[in-house]
């Protein structure tokens, strides 16, 4: 099945090379790299690596593409959108298949990545015919001040595995209405993905008559990375990472006076309080933990319980646990695939080992999956710990299906918890009492870029702004006002007197 998914969205197959999605351009003394399934372990296909001088190409072509794109009206640009969303529902089935086979996430997971990638499209094909500016007075007699936006040029998007193709267009499709071209630095462990949704875009550029330069795909490790941040013709690098990774990148950036839009690493939790819906909480709970193996920059990784619940939900979570469905992410029911690679597998077992070093207590799971159907070597059960909110491994982000439970005895002492980590980008409440709700999303409440209540910490809709503050980088991609980002403010003032009045009443005759 995966060969014809394959061949559909123009990838070739092992031993054939594959295009790096990169325009076409000359790949003679590349590097290639052989890309490995974490369902089978199996080899995919071939990537070809961009050289140094390809990237010069690629910016080049960029640069050239960007005087063309920008002039056009911005609804013409969201028409361009609006195909390529209709290209993605049409390719639905195959793009979320390859997603789940290349990354291990389940296949409605995949599926809905590829959904969340045509709803931004069509909220981008909305945006672009409100790209508002604003009107003000002047203090000067017959003069007219305004604001308008104007494209910032180069956009380089630096994106995960973890979704290795919706985040991309988050910023993509925004960045295109906004008149902006971008180059996409997928994550070298997931270059597939984005080599796809790199085959279906030229499909829409060429039909529309439009360079191909607009968006370009570059792959590689982090060398290629390292000339994005450096470059001082991409004014704005939006990337997608950990805190370590995020930090070197807006270091990088800052150096040369440029713009970073960075999603960092989260620590997320939910408290659940006396007045919650166990139901609810118990289901959200879960997906959010052992989701996506728990590789999601949302995933649930410490849960707060009050002290009255905390029997009752920790042996409810252990026996929910013990029945979940691990295997093959592309087989009907299962809900829990492979880790990423086995360096992964590896941080899971360091993190287990270095919590019953600082006094924590595993409760299920912590065990490595082998045997027919986990020939990867990359299935965990998704583990619960009994855990401190002060542990160092706890308060660190460990890219796996591990839960840490907490207990508290007041709402403040919980918020106090949940707050107490580096990291700040998604937390939860459940509560029906409505006292409990609006403190927790109070100025005292959570510090964290999303706050919710009687939801999980994960899955987020696009039309709100996604992104977290303290080490998560405080960037903000998506929905609502995202889009100033990838755009420059100017000020105009319009003289259409016959005097010269200067502000503040200055005179300066001559």
């Amino acid at each position: 099945m995966i060969h014809s998914v394959l061949n559909k969205l123009g990838i070739l197959p092992l031993n054939h090379g594959t295009s790096t999605g990169i325009n076409h351009f000359s790949t003679e003394g590349a590097t290639k790299k052989d890309i490995f399934s974490p369902v089978d372990g199996k080899a995919i296909a071939s990537v070809t690596f961009t050289t140094s001088a390809e990237y010069e190409q690629v910016v080049q072509a960029s640069a050239k593409a960007f005087e063309t794109w920008r002039m056009l009206p911005a609804p013409k640009r969201g028409e361009v959108v609006r195909q390529y969303g209709n290209t993605l529902r049409a390719n639905k089935t195959e793009l979320g298949t390859l997603v789940s086979y290349e990354m291990g996430k389940s296949l409605q997971e995949g599926l809905g990545e590829v959904q969340e990638m045509i709803d931004i499209c069509d909220f981008a094909v909305g945006l672009s015919r409100q790209l508002t500016g604003l009107t003000m007075h002047s203090e000067r007699s017959n003069h007219r001040m305004y604001e308008q936006w104007h494209p910032l040029g180069i956009v380089g998007i630096i994106s995960a595995f973890n979704f290795p193709v919706a985040v991309w267009s988050w910023n993509a499709m925004i960045a295109a209405v906004c008149g902006d071209v971008c180059i996409w630095k997928p994550s070298e462990k997931t270059p597939l993905s984005a080599i796809a949704c790199q085959n279906l875009l030229e499909q829409v550029l060429k039909e529309n008559n439009l360079p191909e330069g607009i968006f370009c795909l570059i792959n590689g490790d982090h060398t290629i990375g390292e000339l994005m941040t450096r470059d001082t013709r991409i004014p704005l690098i939006s990337a997608t990472g950990s805190v370590r990774m995020g930090k070197i990148v807006g270091a990088e950036v800052a150096k040369r006076l440029g713009r970073s839009l960075l999603e960092l690493g989260g620590n997320n939790a939910i408290i659940v309080t006396p007045n919650a819906n166990l139901d609810l909480a118990l289901r959200a709970i879960t997906f959010g933990a052992a989701g996506t193996a728990g590789q999601r920059c949302t995933t649930t990784r410490r849960l707060i319980v009050h002290e009255s619940l905390y029997e009752t939900v920790k042996n409810k979570l252990v026996h929910i646990f013990g029945q979940l469905t691990i295997g093959n992410p592309l087989e009907k029911g299962v809900l829990v695939g492979p880790l990423i690679d086995k360096d992964a597998v590896k941080a899971y077992l360091h993190a287990l080992e270095t919590l019953k070093k600082e006094g924590g207590k595993v409760l299920c799971g912590a065990e490595v999956l082998s045997g027919t159907g986990y020939d990867s070597g990359c299935y965990v059960k998704p583990t619960i710990c009994e855990a401190e909110n002060h542990f160092q491994i706890v308060q660190e982000e460990t890219f796996a299906p591990i839960l840490y439970l907490m207990k508290y005895q007041t709402l403040e002492e919980a918020i106090a918890l949940q707050n107490g980590v580096k990291q700040g980008l998604s937390s939860a409440v459940f509560t029906d009492n409505l006292q409990e709700a609006e403190r927790f999303l109070s100025g005292a409440g959570s510090d964290c870029g999303i706050a919710n209540v009687n939801i999980g910490t994960s899955g987020a809709e696009i039309g709100g702004a996604f992104g977290g503050e303290k080490e998560t980088g405080g960037g903000r991609e998506s929905g609502s006002d995202s889009w100033k980002a990838y755009m420059r403010r100017q000020t105009n003032t319009i003289n259409y007197g016959k005097e010269l009045p200067l502000a503040q009443g200055i005179e300066f005759n001559i």
